[in-house]
Formats: C-alpha cells, structure tokens, sequence
C-alpha cells in the first residue's frame, strides 16, 4: 500500500473521529429554527425523495420529514446517526438513517428528487468526489440544496483563527472553498442546469456569555475539541487559543452579558440537476 493511501485513509480516520468526538447534537440545537427554515424555502410536497447527506443529528432531515417527504439520512459519523433515529422515532416521524462516506454514497444513481447537505459536505476532503455523488443520486430535474460557511462570515472566521494556532491538515482543501460562490459553480459545473446562489444569515443563540460559549464548543463541538485537544501538552498554547475565541465571540455578540446571540454568514446553493 503506497504512503499516499496510507496517509489519506489517516486522514479520513481522524475526520470521522472529530465529528464523533463531544456532542454534536447540543451545538445542532442552537442554530435549530435556522435549518428549519432553510428547508422550508424549499417547499416540499409530501411524498418527495429526499436525501440528507452529512446529516448529523437530522436538523435538516427531521422538519423535511415532518413536510412529508421520504426521507434518508447519511452520515459518516455513527453516533450522530443513532441520535437522528432516536429523534425521529421520538417523533413519530417516518425517516431511515445510514452511515455512510459522502463521497461513496450507498445509492443508486436518480434515487432522490432533493440531495440536501446543511454545513456537512462541505467538511469532506475530496470535493469533487463528493459533487460527483450529489450529482449522482440526483434525478435529472432535481434539486441539490446545500448551506456552506462562507470564509468572510463568523464560523469561516472561527476556523480561521483555530487554524493559526492548530494547521489544518494539509492533504485536503479548506472547507470554507464550499462558501465561495466561483468555486461551488466550478464544482457542480455542467452537472447543473440552473444554480441559484444566496447569502444567508443563521442565528447562533446561547442563554449565557461568551466566555461560557467557548467552554460549551470546547466541550461539544468536534474541531474545536480536538484543537484543544492537540495543544494539550501546553497550556499557554490551549490559553491563546481560548483568548482568541473568546474574543471572536465577544466582538460578534448581540447578546446581554448573561447571553449570547451570534449570526454567521453562509451560502445557500440551489442547483437543479440537468
């Protein structure tokens, strides 16, 4: 086996153990009201074929369920899977859930009328596979619906400031490539037939202070637990860091002291499959 797999199949490892790691489904919760949203605008019919790829904890397969649609949810992460079923099924609500690897989709080509991903693809290291795949299982005619950090906004700046005290891997692209507007047209290409692109706000919202928020993110949220994690050995490093955030979210906060009300920038990408 050559180095290079070697390397990559590492690579991948450590991704699916950053999104296992902490619990996603308590930073899902606080931007909840804007993924509903997001899959409201797109109206769906009772009885559409949707896929939601990179799912997490069903934020956006749970609301489109409740729309009546017929619902997958894929995920690499195991655990997020087992919270998604468990919410549905709490619900009442009619939804499979796999794990699977979105640039290896386990569906056959035109299984879905919508492919949806909300903040989740885009976190994938080969991009072009993983366009190829939503492309793929998108019937012709459908429609590819994907919310991406854009690099100006405050996430993109969150994992900005991580990197300059944590490198980001060096074998893959930046994620935030999926929030530029150029890049995803190149990337879906002649797949689309029509790309309809819009900056959106979403809301992240927390009953207590910034300070608090970057412990709860710490704690909760994949990266920045294992940013934390990789400067563990030195605590004036995990400090600097800290202080960074900290200040990131104080300067974006529309929050009272005892509270935290951010809104972060992200690209909402409409394409119909030709």
């Amino acid at each position: 086996m050559s180095s290079a797999i070697t390397d990559f199949e590492s690579l991948k490892a450590r991704l699916k153990a950053t999104w296992m790691a902490g619990d996603f489904a308590l930073i899902a919760r606080s931007y909840e009201p804007g993924a509903v949203d997001f899959v409201q605008r797109l109206n769906l019919e009772p009885g559409t074929r949707v896929l939601d790829v990179a799912c997490g904890t069903g934020n956006l397969a749970l609301p489109a369920a409740r729309a009546g649609a017929v619902v997958t949810g894929v995920d690499i992460a195991g655990n997020l899977i087992q919270q998604a079923r468990y919410r549905a099924e709490a619900e009442g609500l009619s939804a499979e859930f796999d794990e699977g690897d979105a640039e290896q989709l386990p569906y056959a080509d035109a299984s879905f009328d919508v492919v949806l991903s909300m903040f989740g693809v885009m976190f994938a290291p080969r991009p072009e596979l993983v366009a190829a795949e939503l492309l793929r299982v998108c019937r012709p005619g459908g429609r590819i619906a994907l919310a991406n950090w854009t690099p100006g906004g405050f996430v993109g700046k969150m994992f900005k400031t991580i990197a300059t005290h944590v490198p980001p891997p060096t074998n893959m692209p930046s994620p935030l490539k999926w929030g530029d507007e150029e890049v995803v047209r190149e990337r879906l290409g002649t797949g689309a037939s029509e790309i309809s692109i819009t900056r959106r706000l979403i809301s992240f919202d927390f009953a207590f202070g910034p300070e608090e928020v970057v412990e709860f993110w710490r704690v909760y949220y994949g990266p920045t637990n294992r940013a934390f994690e990789a400067l563990a050995a030195d605590n004036y490093k995990q400090a600097a860091l800290r202080a960074d955030l900290e200040r990131l979210w104080s300067e974006n906060n529309e929050g009272t002291n005892s509270s935290t009300h951010v809104q972060s920038e992200y690209l909402q990408v409409i394409a119909t499959r030709s």
